[in-house]
C-alpha cells in the first residue's frame, strides 16, 4: 500500500490545529465538501512511521488565506515569535505546577496542595488562549517538549524538592513569565494589536499577582 493510499487518521492536537496522521494540516472545506477558495498551496513537511522508523515527507496540502486584520505580516510573524516564547514558559511554567501538586510534603501540605491545584489549572487554560491567539496572527503553536526547551526560559524540575524550594521555584517561575509577557507586549503595543496587548496584560496581572502571594509564604519579618 502506498503513503497515498493509506486511510487518514484525523487527529486534533489541543484544538491548535486540525492535522492529518501524516503531519500536515488538513485543507479547510465547506459544508458541501468543496475546498474553500484560497491563496497558492503552501508545501508544509511532516514525519511519518514507516516500518517502524521515522520518515521526512513533504506535502502540498495546505491553502493559505491571505490575513487582513489590520496588522502589518511582519509584525504579525515578529507577534507570533514571541508568543511561541511565552506559551513554551507557560507550558513549562503550568508542568511544574502541577508536578509540584502531586508530590508537594510537609506540614503545609494540604495548603500548598490545593493552591497549586489551582495555579495549573489556571495555566492549563491560558496556554490555550495563547496558542489560539499565534493562530489566528497567521502561526503555528509550538506543541512538543522539544520545542519548549528550546523557546523557553523556565527551567523545569527533575526532581521532588522540599515545599519552601517548591515555592522558591514557582515564585521564580511566575516572574520569568511575566517578563516573557512584558517583552511581548512592546512588539504588540508598537503593532497597534490590541487583542494580544490586552490578553498579556491579564495575564500579567495574574502571574504579578501569583508572584506576589508566592513571596508572602516563604517572606519573614525582620
Amino acid at each position: 500500500m502506498t503513503m497515498a493510499d493509506e486511510p487518514v487518521a484525523v487527529v486534533i492536537h489541543a484544538r491548535w490545529g486540525l492535522t492529518d496522521a501524516r503531519g500536515g494540516e488538513m485543507m479547510t472545506t465547506m459544508a458541501g465538501g468543496d475546498a474553500v477558495p484560497s491563496g497558492p498551496a503552501v508545501r508544509r513537511r511532516g514525519s511519518r512511521r514507516v516500518n517502524g522508523n521515522s520518515k521526512e515527507t513533504e506535502m502540498t496540502n495546505v491553502q493559505e488565506i491571505a490575513i487582513d486584520i489590520g496588522i502589518e505580516p511582519t509584525d504579525r510573524q515578529e507577534i507570533a515569535r514571541g508568543l511561541e516564547h511565552f506559551l513554551a514558559d507557560s507550558y513549562t511554567l503550568y508542568l511544574k505546577t502541577q508536578n509540584f501538586h502531586w508530590n508537594v510534603t510537609g506540614p503545609m501540605f494540604r495548603t500548598l496542595h490545593l493552591m497549586f491545584e489551582e495555579h495549573y489549572i489556571e495555566l492549563s487554560l491560558a496556554v490555550d488562549l495563547i496558542a489560539e491567539r499565534i493562530r489566528a496572527l497567521g502561526g503555528f503553536a509550538p506543541a512538543s517538549f522539544a520545542a519548549y526547551i528550546r523557546l523557553g526560559s523556565v527551567v523545569e524540575s527533575e526532581s521532588v524538592p522540599p515545599a519552601d524550594e517548591m515555592i522558591r521555584q514557582l515564585l521564580a517561575g511566575h516572574e520569568q513569565v511575566a517578563r516573557t509577557a512584558r517583552g511581548v507586549f512592546a512588539t504588540a503595543d508598537a503593532a497597534n494589536d490590541q487583542s494580544t496587548a490586552d490578553m498579556l496584560t491579564q495575564r500579567l496581572e495574574l502571574h504579578e499577582r501569583t508572584a506576589w502571594m508566592l513571596r508572602s509564604l516563604i517572606e519573614t519579618p525582620v
